[in-house]
C-alpha cells in the first residue's frame, strides 16, 4: 500500500539529448523550434486550404484536414515539453504530466494510424468502385467512421493510462528518452506488470497490424484495378490519386518499424529514443509537403487561400 501512495510523489527524469554536449545543446533547441514551427504551419494551412476551396469538401479531404489536425496535435504533445527540458535544462517531468502526455502520445498516434486506414478505404472505394463511390463514401459514414476512430482511440489511450495508474514506482525513474513513452513507463514500474504487458501487446496486434492489413488490402485491389486500366493516361490518373497518401503511410509505418526493430536489435536507449524522432516529429512534418508538393487540388487551393489572404490585407489596412 505504501508503495502505491507513493506513486502521486513520484517525477520521472526523462533523459532525452542529456548525453549531448552543452555547447550543442542551442542548435538542438532552434532545430526542434523551427521543425515544430514548420509542422504547425503547414498542417495549418491544409486545414484552411481545404476549408476555403469548396472543391476539396470531398472525403478524401475531409480525412486529410483531420489527419493534419491529429499531426498538430501529435507534435504538439512532445516538442513543447521537450524544448521546455532543453532551454531549462531541466529533465523533470512529474507523475501526473507523464500520464497526461502518455495518454495523449496514445491517442493522437492511435488516430494517425486509423485515419491512415480510412483513407486507404476511401481511395479502394474511389479507384475499384468509381460509379458507386459518392454513394458509399456519403457524408453521413464519412462522419461516422471518423467519429469512430476518436471513439475507438481515446478507449484505447484509457485503457492503458487506467492500467498505468495501478503500478507503484520505486527509485529508478530515469527515461531514457524525450517524452512518456508507454513501454518505458511501465518496465520502470517496481510492481507486477503482466497485466500491463499483456494489453499492449493485444492492443498492438489488434489497433496497428489490422489496421496495417487493412491498408495492405485495399492497396492490393488498388494494384489490381490499375493494371485492368488499357491506357497508360488512365493508369497514371488512378495511381496519381493515391500516390500521396501511400507515400504518408510508407513514411509512417516504415519509421515507426524502424524505432521498435532498432529497440530490438541495440540496447542503446538513446539510439532508440532518437529514433523516435522520426515519428514524433519528421512525419508529421513531411506529411503537409508530400501532400502540397504530389496534390495538384492542394495546390490549386492553396492558391485560392494566398491569393484570399493578400486581397485581405489591404482592405484591412484600408479600415
Amino acid at each position: 500500500m505504501e508503495q502505491g501512495n507513493n506513486t502521486q510523489l513520484t517525477e520521472f527524469f526523462l533523459l532525452g539529448f542529456s548525453e549531448s554536449q552543452p555547447q550543442i545543446q542551442p542548435f538542438i533547441f532552434g532545430l526542434f523550434l523551427s521543425m515544430y514551427l514548420v509542422t504547425i504551419f503547414g498542417n495549418l494551412l491544409i486545414i484552411m486550404a481545404i476549408i476555403v476551396d469548396t472543391h476539396l469538401h470531398t472525403p478524401m479531404y475531409i480525412f486529410l484536414s483531420n489527419l493534419s489536425f491529429v499531426d498538430i496535435c501529435f507534435t504538439s504533445t512532445t516538442v513543447p515539453q521537450m524544448l521546455v527540458n532543453i532551454q531549462t535544462q531541466s529533465k523533470v517531468i512529474i507523475y501526473a504530466c507523464c500520464i497526461i502526455q502518455m495518454y495523449f502520445l496514445l491517442l493522437f498516434s492511435g488516430l494517425d494510424i486509423f485515419l491512415l486506414t480510412v483513407m486507404a478505404y476511401d481511395r479502394y472505394v474511389a479507384i475499384c468502385h468509381p460509379l458507386h463511390y459518392m454513394v458509399i463514401m456519403n457524408t453521413r459514414r464519412c462522419g461516422l467512421m471518423i467519429i469512430a476512430c476518436w471513439i475507438i482511440g481515446v478507449l484505447n489511450s484509457l485503457l492503458h493510462s487506467f492500467l498505468a495508474l495501478r503500478l507503484s514506482f520505486c527509485t529508478n525513474l530515469e527515461i531514457p528518452h524525450f517524452f512518456c513513452e508507454l513501454n518505458q513507463v511501465v518496465h520502470h514500474a517496481c510492481s507486477d506488470t503482466f497485466l500491463n504487458d499483456m494489453v499492449i501487446y493485444i492492443t498492438a496486434m489488434l489497433l496497428a497490424v489490422g489496421p496495417l492489413s487493412g491498408i495492405l488490402y485495399s492497396y492490393s485491389k488498388i494494384v489490381s484495378s490499375i493494371r485492368a486500366i488499357s491506357s497508360a493516361q488512365g493508369k497514371y490518373k488512378a495511381f496519381s490519386t493515391c500516390a500521396s497518401h501511400l507515400s504518408v503511410v510508407s513514411l509512417f509505418y516504415c519509421t515507426l518499424l524502424g524505432v521498435y526493430l532498432s529497440s530490438a536489435v541495440t540496447q542503446n536507449s538513446h539510439a532508440t529514443a532518437t529514433a523516435s524522432l522520426m515519428y514524433t516529429v519528421v512525419t508529421p512534418l513531411l506529411n503537409p509537403f508530400i501532400y502540397s508538393l504530389r496534390n495538384k487540388d492542394i495546390k490549386i487551393a492553396l492558391k485560392i487561400l494566398l491569393g484570399y489572404i493578400t486581397r485581405s490585407r489591404p482592405m484591412d489596412s484600408l479600415s
